[in-house]
């Protein structure tokens, strides 16, 4: 799909905390807080929306309309999505399509999960899972790498795998893994909605429990519960609504899925998505007329799937940002962090910051614009407008799903971006880009619909 059609903008964002999965919260409790921070962010209400996208993986089907119904019941298309790991952004994808052709000027794209503890597992045990295949794949390629017959639970057994080949081919080892997980859990401490915020070094990494031949368990993302939201404009609507202050432009997006080279290849890293991953990537830089290392020069900031720190490492690969084969020499230049070329996953990323899958790529997407905005405090990334043109970097997003499908964003500040006035740190009391409170029921009294239910707000939790 190509980028023609109307721009689209990111108005609004918002976010829970990202927590250990215990039932604490529910997924319509959790969804009213991150789509009311986005309507406070945006000073709109629910009767702006015009169209909303719910993303999730694990729940019974319309959750989507139950969390939305508290702020209205306006009788807007409502879509629930289901597109593995990279469900939230899948949820954002459609929403930014109707905005940018034409169909409203105004989308809503919301995620959230409430998931189990440990590993991830099928709902549906009289049937074959759809990632059941992939798995076998990946197994059966195991004798082809130098590490022989894997073992554990099967995502990162799969993520390993890719990892082993990477290693066999280029000469990276579990030490570079070591290495972006420990970053990873060190840029969770300035992360307040982050689940883990220990900043484990590179010893502790390698000391923890294996999970398999190439993971230890702080290699791993973890299950988590948690929402994000984010709302989608036209410029038409930035403009009307004076939103110039805080409009980040979707410049580019493209969802990409498998190809016959996922199976066909007989490489452990095809099927962890590697080419379906530098697709999407490489669709967004076209789509932005960015071509080659032009391209990926112009990149800040990024927010990608590190699910384990195995597809981090081939993330590099695959977006791009580093030569073919030298993921693990951009690690050792330090060029994923601070002072390096790229700050990749301030949040945390999904190592640290939790991964409540149909949150996760909608959260990914909050961050970016948090930075666009130059919000992000702590987080901050420097240097983003440390660049002739004054709608600075890109800012690049990547969130993966096996299945399989893999979004890709590029996000940046538009020409007419104008700071000052009433923001959305003015409008929720606070600078929610870098500090997590709860919402309050005057919060909620200030974004709803005039056509609510009383039933359904009085037994809204908060």
């Amino acid at each position: 799909m190509t980028s023609s059609g109307q721009r689209s903008f990111l108005v609004g964002v918002g976010c829970t905390a990202f927590i250990k999965p215990r039932g604490l919260r529910s997924t319509e409790e959790m969804g009213l807080e991150a789509a009311t921070k986005a309507l406070l962010d945006a000073g709109l209400t629910y009767d702006d929306v015009e169209a909303a996208f719910v993303g999730y993986c694990y729940g019974d089907s319309t959750a989507g309309q139950r969390a939305l119904y508290q702020l209205g019941m306006t009788g807007i298309p409502i879509t629930n999505v289901n597109n593995n790991c990279s469900t939230g952004s899948t949820a954002l994808y459609n929403a930014n399509n109707l905005v940018k052709g034409g169909l409203v000027n105004c989308a809503l794209a919301l995620g959230f999960e409430r998931m189990a503890r440990g590993s991830l597992g099928t709902n549906f045990p009289d049937r074959e899972s759809p990632i059941q295949v992939f798995n076998n794949a990946s197994y059966e390629l195991e004798d082809s790498l130098s590490a022989g017959k894997n073992h554990g639970p099967g995502a990162p057994r799969m993520f390993a795998n890719g990892a082993q080949e990477y290693f066999d081919k280029y000469g990276a080892n579990i030490n570079h893994l070591a290495q972006i997980a420990s970053k990873n859990h060190k840029h969770s401490v300035n992360n307040p909605y982050s689940q883990f915020r220990d900043g484990w070094t590179v010893e502790q990494v390698l000391a923890a429990p294996m999970i398999n031949k190439q993971l230890t368990k702080y290699m791993c993302s973890p299950t988590s519960d948690g929402a994000a939201c984010c709302i989608v404009a036209s410029e038409e609507f930035v403009r009307n609504h004076g939103l110039q202050n805080q409009a980040i432009e979707i410049v580019a997006q493209a969802l990409t899925t498998d190809e016959p080279a996922t199976f066909e290849s007989k490489s452990a890293m095809e099927v962890v998505g590697f080419s379906m991953s530098k697709s999407a990537a490489d669709k967004v830089f076209s789509q932005a007329g960015l071509n080659g290392r032009e391209g990926r020069d112009q990149v800040g900031v990024v927010e990608l799937h590190d699910c384990f720190a195995a597809n981090e490492l081939l993330t590099y690969d695959a977006l791009g940002l580093c030569e073919p084969g030298q993921a693990h020499k951009m690690v050792e230049r330090g060029d994923n962090t601070y002072g390096g070329k790229y700050v990749i996953n301030p949040s945390g990323g999904l190592e640290a910051k939790g991964h409540p899958l149909g949150a996760t790529g909608l959260g990914m997407h909050f961050y970016i614009a948090m930075q666009l905005r130059q919000w992000a405090g702590p987080m901050q990334a420097p240097g983003l407008f440390d660049v002739p043109d004054k709608r600075g970097k890109y800012g690049l997003v990547h969130n993966i799903g096996l299945g399989g499908a893999v979004v890709c964003s590029l996000l940046r500040r538009p020409e007419f971006y104008a700071e000052g006035g009433e923001d959305g740190r003015k409008r929720l009391g606070y600078n929610h880009a870098h500090e997590c409170r709860p919402i309050t029921r005057a919060d909620v009294d200030k974004v709803k619909s005039r056509k609510n239910s009383p039933y359904l707000l009085q037994r809204a939790k908060l």
